[in-house]
């Protein structure tokens, strides 16, 4: 497998189940595609999802009503507890040729990593389905550990177009940016008053 960002506005993702983990799959894609679940019954978290319902009992569904179900669809992602019914939607996808993701049972071609980002970022975690406690762990370390992430790819960017302006040599300008990233004080200033941050770094990297 390999790490892949995609847009999916527009698209149609099926996820069969109502339980918490269907719900967890929900929240992932909500408000960035079109969100279709299918299930007998559904946990209170959908009530905050723009998703659109659909109440089918998986457990009497034949193939045909199956396929008429993700019929189109981008992704589909089976979060069923009966990972034998997870299967053979898994079956029922790839003789479509549409992606799939199980929530348990044999598994599909799309894993969902652990996410995490601000308004200029995105960081994805995936142990490959081996640990998904890994993953969460490895995410919020990352957030403990960068909570000025977002000011620091601004000050990178402001510094960036500068530096084009006043050093031909990119390697140097290389060097530059990555000489701040290292700076300890930049990220302390960062948490506090982002103009002095920037102020700073000019003085001390552009004007040095």
């Amino acid at each position: 497998m390999i790490p892949l960002f995609v847009d999916c506005s527009g698209r149609r993702i099926v996820i069969f189940g109502g339980g918490n983990v269907a719900a967890r799959k929900a929240a992932y894609f909500s408000g960035k595609a079109g969100v279709v679940v299918v299930s007998r019954s559904f946990v209170p978290a959908f009530d905050e999802l723009a998703i659109q319902r659909q109440e089918r009992d998986l457990g009497i569904l034949t193939d045909p009503e199956l396929d008429m179900l993700i019929n189109n669809a981008f992704l589909v992602i089976a979060a069923v507890s009966d990972p034998a019914i997870n299967n053979r939607i898994g079956k029922i996808c790839k003789v479509q040729g549409i992606l799939f993701n199980n929530a348990d049972g044999e598994k599909g071609d799309v894993v969902l990593p652990a996410v995490t980002g601000g308004e200029h970022y995105s960081i994805a975690v995936s142990t490959h389905g081996s640990s998904p406690a890994v993953a969460r762990f490895v995410r919020e370390e990352l957030e403990d550990e960068f909570p000025t992430l977002d000011a620091m790819i601004v000050l990178q960017e402001k510094l960036r177009e500068a530096l084009k302006k006043s050093e031909p040599d990119q390697i140097r300008r290389n060097a530059v940016l990555r000489d701040v990233l290292d700076d300890h004080t930049v990220w302390e200033q960062l948490m506090t008053d982002e103009a002095a941050a920037w102020n700073d770094v000019q003085k001390r990297y552009l004007h040095g």
